[in-house]
This record gives structure tokens, C-alpha cells and sequence, in this order.
């Protein structure tokens, strides 16, 4: 490259080079590469690309311009995707959109290639189904039905619908994804001011808003930490299906303490509070008496007229 460098373009006025993943250059390419960058020709233009800016080393980054890009929202690729839709006549359905949106993970060109291929293999008609078989998607129902199940521990609903889910060819910890993501989505909804984080269409957010309603938050942050846990574990797992419906169990069971919480809550609102016993304190005027130390027998007649008086209990 430095020798390269000094060569004038035939064509054009700039020579323009882009190094991709510079971050992967060794100190001895980054130092042999310096002197080339501080005093470059007046033709040729560097481009250093990478996801890494913190590995450069701070000679190089202090003498480039720094531009970052991040990844392309949801609503603006949707947005995009509708406009081509409309200028194609393709007819579509606006979850559909969403669905390749979210599968493009931030890349408009994967969401242009997506949506290419998906319109060719559904002729031109985008449905919301059709798009969730191409692309080997489940579906948001397999979630929404399978949290319910676990909220109001039916152990035997949740398991049934994930031999559903793993007969249609869904590897587990694809569920086992979503359903965090499904979860982070219901703790989204709980606050108004993030809301905009969740980027779904109109109809499903209805339905996020709807269980999230129903589903406290402490009950999600627990069911959150066991779906974690139960990820790192799926992984070195010899008998993966078994550790799934473990951890089914396991959100299952967070229902069934809840709800038994919330039974012998009940019961103590229900069940009238005890009587209180008042008690008086009756002095035992025989032992008053008695500890007394006995009269004289010439005094006896004196003692019987003269009130002595009794010390108080």
C-alpha cells in the first residue's frame, strides 16, 4: 500500500482506498502504515472501516475523521420497504414489513434482498403469514399463548405448545431467544417513556400492551433471569429438550408461588381479627394476709378494731 500510494491515478483526480476490519492490522502495520497517513499524497483518499474504533491505536484516530453509523431503525426501513411496495404495486400487509424489518437487523440492504425474494416466492402479495413460513419465523400467538400458560402455571398447556413449536422445526434455542425478547418487550411496555423501544406494528403492540397489563413487573425481571440462565445451560446441554421443559417448569412454578400468594392474601383479609381478652388483676387477699406476721395474743383485741391498711398489688 505505501508503495502504491505514490503512483498517480490514470483516470479521475482521487485515488480512493478502504481498508475494511482495520482494526485487525498488528502495531507493526499500524506503525509502518503512520508516516503514509500523516503525509499522504494529494491524490489518494483512505477510508478505514470497522466495528471496533477502541483497538486503533490513538496516533491513527487522531488523524482521521470520524464518522459513525449506526443500525437502521425498524419504522425506517418499514418506511422505506412501503414506498418500493407502492411504486412496484406489490400488495402487502403492514406486519409483514415489520416481520422483514426486524429480520434485516438493522441492514436496509438484507431488507431490500428479503423483500425481493419474498415478493417473487408470494407473487407480489406480502401477507403476514406468508412472510412467517418463508423466512422460518414463529409466530408472535406461540409467545402471547405460551406466557399466558405460564402466568397461571398450566404446566401442561406451555409444554404441549412447545412440542408445537419444536415439531414445525424450530430449534430450541430459537424459542428460547424469542421468548426473552418477548419478555424484554412486555417490560418495555410498563412505562410510558419506553415505549418507542418496542418496534412492532400497531396491532401486536396492542396486544403487548394488553399482557403487560396483566403480568407484574417483578414477576417478568424473575421469569428474565431464569430464560438466562436457561440459555447458558441449553448450550452444553446433552438432552436439550429436557432443560426447555425444566425451564418451562421452572416459569411455571413462579405462577403457581404467585398465585398462592395472592390466595393466602385473601384468606388473611377475609378471616375477623381475634377478640382481645381483657384481663383485671384481682389482689389474693388471702395471701396478703397470710404473709403478714401473726398479732400477739394480747393485742388481738386492738387489731380487730383498727383497720391496718393493705399494701396495694
Amino acid at each position: 500500500l505505501n508503495d502504491q500510494v505514490r503512483i498517480p491515478p490514470q483516470i479521475g483526480k482521487y485515488k480512493v482506498y478502504i481498508i475494511d476490519e482495520v482494526h485487525m492490522l498488528s502495531k507493526a502495520a499500524f506503525n509502518a502504515f503512520l508516516k503514509t497517513l500523516e503525509e499522504p499524497p494529494k491524490h489518494a483518499i483512505f477510508i478505514l472501516a470497522t466495528t471496533e474504533k477502541h483497538k486503533i491505536i490513538p496516533t491513527i484516530l487522531s488523524r482521521c475523521q470520524i464518522y459513525d453509523f449506526n443500525r437502521i431503525g425498524v419504522e425506517e426501513i418499514v418506511g422505506h420497504l412501503r414506498e418500493i411496495a407502492k411504486k412496484e404495486n406489490i400488495t402487502f400487509e403492514e406486519e409483514a414489513l415489520h416481520v422483514v424489518g426486524q429480520k434485516a437487523d438493522g441492514a436496509l440492504r438484507d431488507a431490500l434482498s428479503i423483500f425481493d425474494q419474498l415478493s417473487s416466492f408470494t407473487n407480489r402479495n406480502l401477507t403476514y403469514d406468508a412472510v412467517l413460513k418463508n423466512l422460518h419465523v414463529l409466530d408472535y400467538d406461540y409467545f402471547f399463548n405460551v406466557l399466558d400458560s405460564l402466568y397461571i402455571a398450566d404446566y401442561a398447556k406451555s409444554l404441549v405448545t412447545l412440542d408445537s413449536i419444536i415439531k414445525q422445526g424450530f430449534d430450541g434455542s430459537h424459542f428460547l431467544t424469542g421468548l426473552e425478547s418477548h419478555l424484554r418487550d412486555l417490560l418495555v411496555c410498563k412505562h410510558p417513556s419506553t415505549l418507542a423501544l418496542l418496534e412492532v406494528g400497531e396491532n401486536v403492540k396492542a396486544r403487548y400492551h394488553e399482557q403487560a397489563t396483566a403480568i407484574p413487573a417483578d414477576w417478568i425481571i424473575d421469569a428474565l433471569k431464569i430464560a438466562n440462565e436457561a440459555e447458558g445451560k441449553y448450550k452444553n446441554s446433552l438432552n436439550q429438550r429436557l432443560t426447555l421443559e425444566v425451564f418451562m417448569l421452572h416459569l411455571a412454578s413462579l405462577g403457581e408461588k404467585k398465585k398462592s400468594e395472592l390466595n393466602a392474601s385473601a384468606n388473611t383479609l377475609r378471616e375477623p381479627k381475634p377478640e382481645q381478652r381483657t384481663t383485671s388483676f384481682q389482689p389474693n387477699t388471702s395471701t396478703v394476709a397470710a404473709s403478714k406476721p401473726a398479732a400477739p395474743v394480747h393485742q388481738a383485741a386492738a387489731s380487730s378494731t383498727v383497720n391496718e391498711p393493705v399494701a396495694s398489688p
